[in-house]
């Protein structure tokens, strides 16, 4: 009888879970560098939103670094390549933000995304018919995007980005 508990015992032992301390059995999965970018964009949006500029620069500039990681861990990401435009773009890069939107739109040219921040860069760089191609291709999404690009295109609203 006391063989058999002792068994009981040991195997209990070895079959059950132990952390050490300080450990968290929910931090087991590691965030990728383009998930820690779009966290600190909806930071920066967040800040640029209430005027804090330049606290939503330097998350932009953090959300553009570990974008270029993933893009060179995993290259030619279609959404990947929006958010490089979009930060890119938020930094006062228009031209190479450009650059970045226009890669993506090779891989995905339907990518929801792209069109709209594209379009936006074009409204802001006043290249209205480019902006105007770009809302063309939202025509038949059904999606906010549309709504908010064309917005933007008649002036009846600022961009939100």
């Amino acid at each position: 009888m006391i063989k058999k508990i002792f068994i009981i015992l040991i195997l209990t032992l070895f079959t059950t879970s132990s952390f050490s301390a300080g450990s968290d059995s929910t931090s087991s999965k590691v965030k990728s560098n383009y998930d820690k970018a779009v966290e600190s964009i909806k930071f920066a949006k967040k800040y640029e939103s209430k005027g804090k500029l330049e606290k939503a620069k330097k998350r932009y500039a953090k959300a553009q670094k570990l974008l270029l990681k993933s893009n060179s861990e995993k290259p030619n990401k279609a959404d990947t390549l929006n958010y490089l435009g979009f930060t890119t773009r938020k930094l006062g890069d228009y031209e190479n933000g450009e650059k970045y939107y226009l890669q993506g739109l090779k891989i995905e040219p339907n990518h929801i995304g792209i069109n709209e921040y594209l379009g936006e860069l074009y409204v802001a760089t006043n290249r209205l018919n480019l902006a105007k191609e770009r809302l063309k291709i939202l025509e038949n999404c059904n999606c906010k995007e549309y709504t908010q690009l064309k917005e933007v295109i008649e002036g009846t609203k600022k961009s939100k980005y």
